[in-house]
């Protein structure tokens, strides 16, 4: 039963980021970059909500018993997360969506494949992020909930979705093929179940440390979203859009968190 339960949370967001990169099959154009930036803008809310409600709050919890200093677990896993990030911003070429200039160590690598590596960047603390709560589900000495965890998988799915989209579509824009395009989308996704299958791993071996494990996914989702996201969904002209957007995918995974506690 438990391992259905993590398999299925494991491949929901998966699924997400599929069904968004199929979308380059039945759309016949790029898309709209006021579109492109709700999106993005979407997808950043939800991380930002998952990263206080679904790790940071229940880290903080989990440190209840060190009272003042309950908070050393959540700090100190914070900024591994973040320096975690930094590293493998430094140490992978890749290239962001509306710019030309590349990020990381030189390499010949082709556009596309740099643009495919920047989203598989951005998925890795995703998929730890739920292979972590699941970890603390799975341990029974967290308070997390099978519900709980499905609440962070959903959430994660859902701004998979457009994240999906906004991969596969831009490719197909630059003359990929629409099969290929999709196929390098889903590729991208691949990495949240795998990473969510190597933090699953690690946390049980290391249950005691789980609250810094929880920050640690916090951090590295933190960093992605004011390093690229936020950027992104600001890009271009001026417009409230990506921030309005942003409110209303924060709400939904905090509605989604709370709700199925």
């Amino acid at each position: 039963m438990f391992l259905s339960e993590v398999w299925r949370g494991l491949l929901i967001p998966f699924v997400g980021t599929s069904l968004g990169a199929a979308c380059a099959l039945f759309l016949k154009k790029q898309l709209d970059p006021r579109v492109q930036r709700a999106l993005t803008g979407f997808a950043a809310g939800v991380m930002t909500a998952a990263s206080i409600w679904s790790l940071l709050i229940p880290a903080l919890e989990q440190s209840g018993r060190m009272g003042r200093l309950s908070f050393i677990p959540a700090a100190a896993g914070f900024w591994l997360g973040i320096l975690f990030l930094l590293l493998l911003d430094r140490a992978i070429p890749h290239l962001h969506m509306y710019t030309d200039q590349a990020e990381g160590p030189r390499s010949r690598l082709r556009r596309t494949t740099m643009l495919i590596l920047a989203v598989t960047i951005h998925n890795i603390p995703e998929g730890m992020a739920v292979g972590v709560v699941y970890a603390g589900y799975l341990s029974g000495q967290t308070g997390i909930t099978a519900l709980g965890a499905l609440a962070l998988s959903l959430g994660i799915a859902i701004q998979n979705f457009p994240e999906g989209a906004i991969i596969s579509m831009p490719l197909c824009a630059e003359g990929m093929s629409k099969p290929k395009a999709v196929f390098y989308g889903i590729l991208s996704g691949a990495v949240e179940p795998l990473a969510g299958l190597l933090t699953i791993a690690a946390a049980g071996l290391l249950v005691p440390a789980m609250p810094y494990l929880l920050s640690f996914a916090a951090g590295a989702m933190i960093y992605v979203v004011v390093e690229e996201l936020i950027p992104e969904m600001s890009a271009g002209e001026h417009s409230n859009v990506g921030t309005v957007v942003f409110a209303l995918g924060f709400t939904l995974m905090m509605i989604l968190d709370v709700a199925l506690q």
